[in-house]
């Protein structure tokens, strides 16, 4: 049987990936389709996690996908405001993960820390997740938030412009929630959420589709033979 092309193989991991998370617990953020018909751009909400400055925090942002997924990564651009080392001003997220598979000396990052294609739409949101309360500042997108960050942690919490910048955003997000009646959790207990059933429209895929291994199998031989690597741009 002749293989996908990588549009056809990206479309079903990425119906696979929608599904598992509408039927597994799903700790920190919400997703959905931009466009019910269009699976390469999904519409994420990342709530800041308890104990943290983002805490109450109802984080917008947007999630795109390459016609190659999973072989390339996505990219990840907030939406909302957000102040932070590893964001550029434009919202786009710098973070490791989301970095191809390339070799680069030059980044300070190791291959493995770097996108496979064993990463899933959970891992991404979690390492951002993570990353809000413990920003990378040696390689940081936004130089001024890296130092402000850097003051306010030295200090204690004395220095309090990081702070303050952080919490009037939390603040702002607030409408937004209450536009798309989202109750954003507080606590721990909130914040790690148990299975939900999945909606009526949840995407109907056979979760164990022999096609979709056979695909990916005959695609992992295609690109071992290609050196190639179409998606070398990093944010």
């Amino acid at each position: 049987m002749m293989a996908q092309s990588p549009a056809g193989s990206a479309v079903k991991a990425l119906q696979l990936e929608l599904k598992k998370i509408q039927e597994e617990p799903v700790e920190g953020f919400r997703v959905k389709l931009i466009d019910d018909d269009n699976l390469f751009e999904w519409e994420v909400a990342i709530f800041g996690p308890p104990g943290t400055l983002y805490e109450g925090g109802y984080f917008k942002a947007h999630m795109k996908f390459p016609q190659d997924y999973p072989y390339s990564p996505p990219s990840v651009r907030f939406i909302s405001k957000m102040w932070h080392p590893n964001v550029y001003e434009n919202g786009d997220v710098c973070i490791s993960i989301l970095h191809p598979p390339v070799d680069d000396p030059q980044s300070g990052e190791l291959p493995s820390e770097r996108w496979n294609p064993t990463q899933t739409v959970r891992t991404v949101l979690l390492s951002i997740i993570s990353l809000l309360n413990e920003p990378n500042t040696f390689s940081p997108a936004n130089v001024d938030a890296s130092v402000m960050f850097r003051k306010w942690r030295e200090s204690k919490g004395k220095d309090k412009e990081y702070e303050n910048i952080i919490r009037k955003q939390v603040t702002a997000t607030r409408e937004d929630a209450e536009r798309d009646s989202v109750r954003v959790p507080t606590t721990l207990q909130e914040y790690c959420v148990t299975a939900k059933p999945a909606p009526d429209n949840a995407v109907d895929v056979d979760f164990y589709d022999d096609d979709y291994v056979d695909d990916m199998d005959d695609e992992e031989e295609m690109y071992e033979d290609d050196d190639d690597d179409s998606g070398n741009e990093e944010s």
